[in-house]
């Protein structure tokens, strides 16, 4: 292709495609980057509130206002509350991660038997309906142990695997002002502050709100109806 007929087709592009560009860089990318987001779950640490093949919708402006593409916070108005699940980048290796808040600054953590206790205090734990067992994979029904875990106001499910090694005893420790311990759900299978240690607050970017669209990966891909637009709790 010669000079001028490069000219040519760079010209006739940009004339075509110069709105969509426009759109892209200066509000896709700012919306997605400050305000609203969305991420497919690979794994299965969040199981079984969150299963991989979930895109999950993340709100970004839940607690802050950050100006696009950087960590710089414009204005705060509220702070991760517990048994919310955020979207986080791991203080270990800057990872982006979801996990749920289980307890906040200031506060006394420790697991025995994977049992949580608050500022010494046992987390309280009953039977779960079986339909949690539905979506989960075929190789974790017939080995998997879930629950409700009631962390002091806040009721969700989590998901144990005894027959897998994992850290099921922790602590105590406290947490320091402006940081969090953020865990998964399924408890035996998450790396979470466990293992990488307390998260900041600057580290948290947003809150999971819904799953918009679920997949199931292990399973060729099959659409997972009953999960559209559900919410997360």
């Amino acid at each position: 292709m010669t000079r001028n007929k490069a000219v040519k087709f760079i010209r006739k592009t940009w004339k075509e495609w110069w709105k969509t560009a426009f759109f892209i860089i200066f509000v896709v990318i700012p919306v997605k980057s400050s305000l609203a987001d969305w991420n497919w779950v690979p794994t299965g640490s969040m199981n079984p509130t969150i299963l991989e093949g979930d895109l999950v919708y993340v709100d970004k402006a839940a607690y802050d206002l950050r100006i696009p593409l950087t960590m710089h916070r414009l204005a705060k108005w509220a702070d991760p509350q517990r048994g919310d699940i955020v979207i986080c980048f791991s203080p270990d290796d800057g990872t982006r991660l979801v996990k749920r808040v289980v307890a906040l600054p200031g506060e006394t953590v420790e697991m025995r038997k994977n049992v949580l206790f608050i500022d010494g205090q046992p987390v309280s734990y009953s039977e779960i309906d079986s339909e949690y067992k539905e979506d989960l994979p075929s190789r974790l029904t017939s080995r998997t142990i879930l629950a409700t875990e009631k962390l002091q106001g806040h009721e969700h499910a989590v998901m144990s695997v005894p027959s897998i090694p994992a850290m099921r005893d922790f602590g105590p420790v406290t947490i320091p002002e402006e940081s969090y311990f953020v865990m998964g759900d399924n408890r035996d299978n998450s790396r979470d502050s466990r293992y990488f240690g307390f998260v900041g607050r600057n580290e948290i970017v947003g809150k999971a709100k819904r799953v918009l669209v679920s997949l199931d990966i292990t399973d060729k891909y099959q659409p997972r109806l009953a999960r559209f637009l559900s919410p997360l709790d």
